[in-house]
């Protein structure tokens, strides 16, 4: 769980540094920023998914 709060505080501070260089003359992209970062929650909640529904695999052997 570790991982993935540091993951995604990671994603979120890269996510408002572009939207911050992309922004030109307003103070911060939202749009680009919030995007980006649902991008990276998304990637991370699949990577947990796929993580979990292996070791159910690996949990239940046919025997």
């Amino acid at each position: 769980m570790k991982r993935l709060v540091v993951s995604l505080l990671f994603f979120l501070l890269v996510s408002l540094a572009v939207g911050l260089l992309v922004s030109g003359s307003e103070f911060l992209d939202w749009g680009v920023a919030a995007g980006l970062f649902a991008i990276a929650v998304a990637g991370e909640g699949l990577r947990f998914w796929l993580r979990r529904s292996r070791a159910k695999k690996r949990e239940s052997s046919g025997i």
